[in-house]
This record gives C-alpha cells, sequence and structure tokens, in this order.
C-alpha cells in the first residue's frame, strides 16, 4: 500500500477528482491545492494534483512544485478536454483521466514508483553543493575538502537540507522526516541543531542553512552564497574608502604665498622683499 497526497479544493476530494481511488488500498490524504499549503505538505510516494478546472493555476502550481523538488513523481489528474493543454513545460510525470478505472489508475501508480525509484538507485551516493560534499555511504561531511564533525543527526539534518536545495522546510517537517514520527520532542531540537551546524559549517559558510522568517529552514543555493558574501565585502570596502575621503582638501591653504610670505594687519599675506634696500653713506674726502 502505498501513500498518496491528493492537492484538490474540491469539497468530496477522491469521489469528484479521481473516483477508482476508493478501490484501491492506498492511503490517501488530501491538501489544499495552493501554493503556500503546500509547506506543511506531508511526504508521500506520489502526489496527484486535481487539474480538472482552472487549467493556467494548476500549471503553476504544477511547476512550482517540481522547481522545489519534491522527491516523488507528479501524476495530474484531468479531464479529456484538458489534455491538449498540458505541455512537457508543466513538470509532470504522468497524466490520468479522471474517468480512469481501478486497473489503469493502479499501473500507472506502479509505473510512477518504479521509475522514481530506478532514479534513485541510479544516483550517486555523495551529494555536492559547492564546496559542501556529503557522503552517505561513509556518513561524513567535508567542506572544502575539511571533514566536519557532526554527529548522527547533525549529519542527518544536513544531508536532507542539501538532498532538496533551495526548499523551505518547517520545523515540524524536519522533525518528522529526520528524527522519525515517534519522536517526541519539541521543534525546539530542530533550532538547537541548526544552531550547533552553523556554528561548525563557520562564519564564512554558515549561511548555507538559511532562516526563512516564521516558516523553518533551507538549503541555500552555494552560488547564492557566495554572492551575498561578495556584496558584503563590496558594502564594508566602500563604507571605508568612503569615510577616508576629504582630508587633505585643506592643506596648502596656510601656504598660499609660498614659504616667503607673511601677513599684514589686515591678514592678507604678502610677500617679503627678498632684497634690502642699500643706504649710501656720503664719503669723507
Amino acid at each position: 500500500m502505498s501513500s498518496l497526497l491528493l492537492l484538490t479544493n474540491a469539497l468530496q476530494p477522491s469521489a469528484e477528482v479521481l473516483p477508482a481511488l476508493g478501490l484501491l488500498l492506498h492511503g490517501v490524504r488530501v491538501a489544499p491545492a495552493e501554493g503556500p499549503a503546500l509547506v506543511d505538505t506531508p511526504g508521500a510516494d506520489v502526489i496527484l494534483i486535481d487539474g480538472r478546472r482552472d487549467l493556467p493555476q494548476v500549471r503553476s502550481l504544477c511547476q512550482l512544485l517540481r522547481s522545489t523538488g519534491p522527491g516523488c513523481p507528479l501524476l495530474l489528474v484531468v479531464t479529456e478536454g484538458g489534455l491538449a493543454a498540458v505541455t512537457a513545460d508543466w513538470g509532470v510525470d504522468d497524466v490520468l483521466l479522471d474517468t480512469a478505472g481501478p486497473a489503469e489508475v493502479e499501473a500507472r501508480l506502479r509505473l510512477a514508483m518504479g521509475r522514481q525509484q530506478i532514479v534513485s538507485d541510479d544516483s550517486p551516493m555523495e551529494i555536492r553543493n559547492g564546496d559542501l560534499s556529503v557522503d552517505e555511504a561513509t556518513y561524513s561531511a567535508k567542506l572544502k575538502g575539511r571533514v566536519l564533525d557532526l554527529t548522527f543527526k547533525e549529519f542527518e539534518l544536513l544531508k536532507y537540507l542539501a538532498q532538496h536545495p533551495g526548499r523551505v522546510f518547517t520545523r515540524a517537517q524536519l522533525l518528522q522526516e529526520v528524527w522519525g514520527y515517534d519522536y517526541f520532542g519539541g521543534t525546539r531540537t530542530v533550532d538547537v541543531h541548526v544552531r550547533r551546524l552553523r556554528a561548525k559549517l563557520g562564519p564564512e559558510h554558515e549561511s548555507l542553512i538559511g532562516t526563512v522568517r516564521n516558516v523553518g529552514y533551507r538549503f541555500v543555493v552555494p552560488e547564492k552564497v557566495e554572492r551575498a558574501a561578495e556584496e558584503a565585502k563590496a558594502k564594508a570596502k566602500a563604507k571605508v574608502t568612503g569615510g577616508s575621503g576629504g582630508t587633505g582638501d585643506m592643506r596648502g591653504a596656510a601656504d598660499v604665498g609660498g614659504p616667503n610670505s607673511r601677513g599684514d594687519a589686515s591678514g592678507r599675506s604678502r610677500p617679503e622683499d627678498s632684497t634690502k634696500a642699500v643706504v649710501a653713506r656720503p664719503v669723507n674726502g
């Protein structure tokens, strides 16, 4: 039995969107088909998207899901008339007609999950993001070739975030995915581990784990981190160079007239005679 997530705004989700689901043994959870609601969406083996109405909005939702890296196949449920509008840029893995029977739905679900498993098996055990590399086989993480001294949960948290660069996770989601369903601690545990991880990454790379205010955390693409660091350095340099200007413009004001000048009673400078008057004396004959 697989875990399915159905994104729809229908009042009677399964019965309206895909009636055949009621005849299968898969577990189906329902969530609103809206971007903000996806932040708190639990994980699933397959995501089904209700595309029977408002195709432009559904297309945007599919592209949003694909860009955040859901880690599972996306199946779009459409009417026969909506098939003509679906193209490759929607980012879905397969399309289902809302009138499909149980056998067809089961086959498409099975094939979608099978393809996902093949991709997962062929993917490398080492995750690389910029200067950071996470090796699942040896449970080690390196930053610029330097091995990070991480605890097991710190490693699991870093690995999970690095596997989904750019995707935002709530603290509850991270607690569920990294610590498991049977963990009874609070979400404060996530904050503590993130703080320790940042300390071990160091000042230069601590921003790899970004905070999304009032939501949770995400792994920031290294290029963006480097760009932000360069911009911060440029701003700091501009402040230093800008503050040192303006000295020396007043220099030489007291030197007007050169070294042989002196002020008169009015305060103006006048040149000093370089020769002295010769006084003629009478010669006694």
